[in-house]
């Protein structure tokens, strides 16, 4: 069978792996100031009789991609993303899980900071846009996201807004965070999917005209709108805070 690999960087997000699916490192790089810190993560791949290193900080910036590394690099088995159906969709209504849907988010940063806050609110899943624009789970995200991505299922759609209209005809209410023209009021009872677009086009129309509502965070008017991981944060608490279930707010 063809292996998948891709790199985790950071030692947050390598612990996370190793504690979700440590059968899935398949090798691990650090430097000297690291080594203390690994010592059972490596005890565990030499059980397993699998490539672990530490090497100088040139070589493992060549490992990694990247001179931001956090002094660790994981090389893990890692299965593309797999696409949601309408029994799936329909179970998590079932189960009352809110979602985050990425329609076509492009900076690596971006996708690793709303996992990672995802994580923190108890958010279990997020769609990525399959346009070869989107942002994938790779170093960068992982290291920012620091264990988020771990914590989290990660899924792929290649049609966004044949997704959104799925999730709507599941139950889901389908909020599309938009810079203007969002319109306010209560949320009901039913479980939310939350949309976030591209950092500097938004939402694509089709996928707005999905949506069954759009969200605006009011501001000053000093500038125009928030990064879109900073949106997400905003967002994410404010729709935790008035789901059905959750503690009411002073």
């Amino acid at each position: 069978m063809k292996r998948h690999e891709t790199k985790i960087c950071g030692l947050a997000a390598v612990r996370a792996r190793f504690e979700r699916a440590p059968e899935s490192v398949v090798r691990l790089f650090f430097d000297a100031s690291t080594a203390k810190k690994v010592g059972a993560m490596c005890a565990a791949l030499a059980r397993a009789r699998k490539v672990y290193r530490c090497v100088e900080a040139a070589e493992l910036e060549k490992i990694a991609e990247s001179i931001h590394h956090g002094g660790v690099v994981a090389v893990v088995d890692e299965p593309p993303p797999r696409a949601p159906t309408a029994p799936l969709a329909s179970e998590w209504y079932r189960r009352r899980e809110n979602l985050l849907v990425l329609d076509r988010v492009g900076n690596a940063h971006n996708l690793g900071a709303i996992a990672r806050t995802a994580a923190f609110f108890g958010v279990p899943r997020l769609v990525i846009a399959g346009d070869a624009t989107a942002a994938r789970p790779g170093p960068a995200a992982y290291r920012v996201a620091e264990g988020g991505l771990d914590a989290i299922e990660v899924w792929t759609a290649p049609d966004i807004p044949l997704l959104l209209g799925m999730l709507a005809r599941a139950g889901f209410e389908v909020l599309g965070a938009a810079a203007r023209g969002g319109e306010p009021g209560p949320l009901g009872a039913r479980p939310w999917a939350l949309v976030l677009g591209n950092e500097e086009h938004g939402l694509s129309p089709a996928a707005e005209s999905a949506c069954t509502r759009l969200l605006t965070i009011p501001g000053s008017g000093k500038v125009e709108s928030l990064n879109v991981s900073a949106a997400a944060a905003v967002l994410i608490h404010e729709l935790s805070g008035r789901s059905a279930g959750a503690p009411r707010r002073a």
